[in-house]
């Protein structure tokens, strides 16, 4: 996914500040984007640039002006090309598969431990995962069938952790046996 056509995914929501959408990209689940707030800023001149966003500027009283900024149809546009478009393959890399890999190295205290804390680790961010879902309020809701959509998508993010955790339960387990 690029930075960009996030913002205009989420420009195509509500009008946002780049405050605003730098709060969603730290908030969500969902958008998940590595980069850094610079990038968000720069990804804004070149939409603008481009002609797929626009910028207003509101003065504020005791605070530096805002800029809003909203997504023009050539914007729409654009966003509907990239969502019509081939999606990506999802990446499964998961760092914690190498480390398992050669854990046989470990004594069977170690590899306990190992998969103790792992287990742990997937059901906190399970936790946290389903905490996000219950408080999600600002979810996109033009239409029941977008509510939805954005519905399965946390169904899917957080499936992805349950699947996480039986999976590595069942390692535990089957290693227990094997011992």
């Amino acid at each position: 996914m690029t930075i960009q056509y996030a913002i205009l995914g989420l420009l195509s929501h509500k009008a946002s500040s780049g405050y605003e959408l730098k709060k969603v990209f730290e908030d969500s689940p969902y958008l998940y984007w590595s980069g850094n707030n610079n990038q968000i800023y720069k990804s804004l001149l070149q939409l603008q640039k481009d002609g797929f966003i626009t910028c207003e500027t509101i003065h504020q009283d005791g605070a530096p002006s805002k800029k809003i900024y909203s997504n023009t149809k050539k914007g729409m546009e654009a966003l509907k090309e990239w969502i019509m478009s081939a999606p990506a393959i999802p990446e499964f890399k998961n760092p914690f598969l190498i480390q398992l890999a050669w854990a046989d190295m470990l004594n069977k205290q170690e590899l306990d431990q190992l998969l103790t804390k792992y287990e742990k680790d997937i059901e906190t961010q399970l936790s946290i995962q389903k905490d996000k879902y219950d408080r999600e309020k600002d979810w996109p809701n033009r239409s029941p069938r977008e509510t939805f959509l954005w519905n399965m998508i946390s169904v899917n993010l957080m499936s992805t952790f349950q699947n996480e955790l039986a999976w590595v339960r069942k390692v535990h387990q089957q290693l227990l046996r094997l011992e």
